[in-house]
Parts: C-alpha cells; sequence; structure tokens
C-alpha cells in the first residue's frame, strides 16, 4: 500500500476518466476481506439490484470471477463503498478498499468511482431485521444489500444531475485530480 494521501493515488494507475458510455451497467461493491456484496443496475440506470456475495478466492481466481462478471453483465463501471468517518474523514479501511479499487480497474479495464458508504451494512441489517429472516438468512444476504445501498445512492445523485462528493472520482469528467 502507498503511503501517498489517498486523493493523488486516484489516478496513478487508473483509467483516464471518460464520460460514462450510454449502454452498459453499473456494479455496486459492498467491499470485504473474505466477502463482497455485489449489486447491479438495470440497464436503463435507474434500479439497483441485489445481484451476489462473491467469496474471495486469491488474486488470480477473483480476477477471473470479476472479468467474468465484466464480460456477462455488460459492467461498464463499478461504484465502489468507501468507509468514511461521521465527518467525512476517510478510515484506515479506505486506503485497502482504494488499493482495491486500483486492482479492480487494473484487471478489468474498467473505472471505478467511491461512494460514501456511511452506515449502508447497518441500514442492510435493519431492513433484514424487520423482514424477520433467520440471522443465517441475514448473513447470506446484508452483503449484496449493502452493495444495492451504494449504488442507489450513486443512481441518485446521477439522476439529479448532481456532482458526487469531492473526494469521488467522477466518471463523468476528465480531470485526473482533486483537492483534498
Amino acid at each position: 500500500m502507498s503511503n501517498e494521501p489517498a486523493g493523488e493515488q486516484r489516478q496513478e494507475e487508473g483509467l483516464k476518466r471518460t464520460a460514462l458510455p450510454e449502454r452498459g451497467r453499473i456494479a455496486g461493491l459492498d467491499y470485504g476481506k473474505t466477502r463482497i456484496g455485489i449489486a447491479l443496475s438495470d440497464p436503463g440506470r435507474v434500479l439497483a439490484t441485489p445481484w451476489s456475495v462473491y467469496q474471495r478466492r486469491g488474486p488470480s481466481q477473483d480476477a477471473a470471477y470479476f472479468q467474468k462478471l465484466v464480460q456477462q453483465e455488460e459492467i461498464v463501471l463499478f461504484v465502489l463503498g468507501l468507509p468514511v468517518h461521521c465527518d467525512g474523514t476517510e478510515s484506515e479501511v479506505s486506503l485497502e478498499v482504494r488499493e482495491f479499487g486500483k486492482w479492480l480497474e487494473s484487471v478489468t479495464r474498467v473505472p471505478v468511482v467511491y461512494m460514501d458508504e456511511r452506515f449502508s451494512t447497518q441500514t442492510a441489517e435493519t431492513w433484514l431485521r424487520t423482514a424477520n429472516l433467520s440471522r443465517k438468512e441475514r448473513q447470506k444476504r446484508v452483503d449484496k444489500l449493502a452493495a444495492q445501498i451504494i449504488l442507489s445512492s450513486y443512481l441518485a445523485i446521477l439522476k439529479r444531475g448532481d456532482a458526487p462528493p469531492s473526494w469521488t472520482p467522477s466518471p463523468l469528467d476528465d480531470s485526473s485530480s482533486s483537492e483534498e
């Protein structure tokens, strides 16, 4: 992991930011060391649907999985949940998530943007508890539901035409740096 400030490593090895293609799905990811929750947008990028929970297996198998996902589901953008503190500052885990994002971009050649994931898992857990699911059933679903919450937030920003948060590299501009 690099010791550079998080904002300065966004474009280090990343893809040049260009306009978001008109066609293709967006995937939301809830990162974890052992599991990654995945949600997919519909082709019109209006709805976010919980899709799966991927059990990580190692760099080469993980790369193959995400490459296949990109091809089969026509993914044009990954929205990766970024853990931040309540005051908006990045956490120690944020660096790990950014490293994963750089790796994901390099193996899939699909841009990655970061979305504030504050309270996404807690919200998902609350929703699942209200559905009266067993603890085991909640554990199987919480990561993909958290990914859906992350992706839904991003899709709402796109729909409104608002600028993403300042620490989120935008797929809608060509800038390769941001102010910290």
